[in-house]
């Protein structure tokens, strides 16, 4: 009972001295908050995971179509927020689609005084749940995070968001699914 007693009593005290001669682990990811000078802060998409499969951010970061897309998001701060475990299904605009709007249009929704807009666009693109590309069907309407809705058509075989984007592929993420988008969905003007 006494070596017992020695042996937890050894154990705290060698499981304290680690704890508190341990540096702390740097990560790769950290963000600088900047409302609090230079502590860094790590969110959900600052964790380093080789080994699982890569959720929506990851897939979209790993994507030469989606350059914009991820930009975008970036400038939205809504990387750790799609990053977390969701589910989410995400309707993707490529870089091409993004062409398709007015010259400046994206430019001027990534300036920071922007920051609610560009918010408000991208969360128009994303609903919470999984929605499989075999499980949407023609008239469905979709709830998306900003409170607004979307409307899915099936013509042809193809699946279409809102009577302007077509959906040209889905992919499978650790929180979710990307459906890829040929066009940019614009929320509906609030009704005055």
């Amino acid at each position: 009972m006494k070596n017992k007693i020695i042996y937890v009593a050894l154990s705290g005290v060698l499981t304290l001295t680690l704890a508190c001669n341990s540096e702390e682990p740097k990560q790769e990811n950290q963000v600088v908050n900047e409302s609090q000078g230079s502590a860094p802060v790590t969110g959900q998409s600052g964790v380093a995971d080789d080994v699982s499969a890569k959720n929506i951010v990851q897939t979209a970061i790993g994507s030469k179509d989606h350059t914009t897309l991820v930009a975008a998001v970036k400038a939205a701060q809504l990387v750790d927020v799609l990053s977390n475990t969701g589910p989410f299904t995400v309707f993707a605009p490529t870089n091409a689609a993004f062409d398709k709007l007015p010259a400046g249009t994206v430019e001027g929704l990534l300036k920071p005084e922007k920051l609610e807009a560009l918010q408000d666009i991208l969360q128009y693109h994303v609903s919470v749940g999984v929605y499989q590309a075999d499980a949407l069907q023609d008239g469905q309407s979709l709830g998306q995070v900003n409170g607004g809705n979307i409307k899915i058509t099936k013509k042809d075989g193809k699946i279409i968001v809102n009577g302007t984007a077509t959906v040209i592929a889905s992919i499978q993420t650790s929180n979710g699914v990307i459906h890829v988008i040929d066009g940019v969905l614009l929320p509906p003007a609030p009704a005055k």
